[in-house]
C-alpha cells in the first residue's frame, strides 16, 4: 500500500499539470463536437480505381457520413498515386521483393464560399515478399493495398481535424 501512494500522488501531480498546459482534446463533445459534426458534414466524391473505392471507404468510415443527413458544406478531392515496383533481385534474376506505394494528393474545399482549406498530400508504403505462388503474392499485393489505403485515410483524416478544430 505505501507503494501506490506515490504513485497515485504522481499521478495527480501530473494530471494538475496537464491541465493547466492548454491541451484540449479534438474530439470534445463526442459525436455532437464541433470537429466530428464538422468531418460528417465533408462529402467525398468517387475516386477510380480499386484503390480509389477502398480509400474512399475508409475515409467515409472515419468522417462518420451515416450520421450526416445529406447536407455537406465541404467536398473533399482526392487524386491517388498507386505503384507497385520489384526490389532484391535473387540470382536467377528474378524479383524477390517488391514494394507498393499510395500516395494521395488531398484539397478539402468549403462548399459555400469555394475557398480550399487544406492543399496537402499523404502516403505510405508497404514491403511484400514474391513468393514461389503466384495467388500468394497477389493476394499480398491486394492486403497491402487494402492496409494502405487505411493508412493514407488515417492521415488525411486526422490533418483534416486538425485544420478543422484551428478554425472553431
Amino acid at each position: 500500500m505505501r507503494r501506490l501512494l506515490p504513485s497515485w500522488t504522481l499521478l495527480g501531480v501530473l494530471s494538475v499539470a496537464l491541465a493547466g498546459c492548454g491541451l484540449q482534446p479534438i474530439y470534445s463533445g463526442g459525436s455532437n463536437g464541433f470537429v466530428a459534426s464538422e468531418l460528417a458534414a465533408i462529402d467525398v466524391p468517387a475516386i477510380p480505381g480499386r484503390e480509389g473505392w477502398l480509400v474512399r471507404n475508409a475515409l467515409n468510415d472515419r468522417l462518420g457520413r451515416g450520421n450526416n443527413s445529406g447536407n455537406s458544406q465541404y467536398r473533399l478531392d482526392v487524386v491517388l498515386d498507386d505503384q507497385l515496383e520489384g526490389l532484391g533481385l535473387l540470382t536467377d534474376d528474378t524479383i524477390g521483393r517488391q514494394r507498393r506505394i499510395l500516395r494521395a494528393r488531398y484539397q478539402l474545399i468549403d462548399v459555400t464560399t469555394d475557398t480550399i482549406l487544406i492543399d496537402a498530400t499523404a502516403g505510405s508504403d508497404a514491403g511484400i515478399d514474391v513468393v514461389g505462388s503466384e495467388y500468394a503474392t497477389i493476394a499480398a499485393e491486394q492486403t497491402a493495398l487494402e492496409n494502405l489505403a487505411q493508412e493514407v485515410a488515417d492521415q488525411i483524416v486526422v490533418r483534416i481535424s486538425r485544420t478543422l478544430r484551428e478554425r472553431q
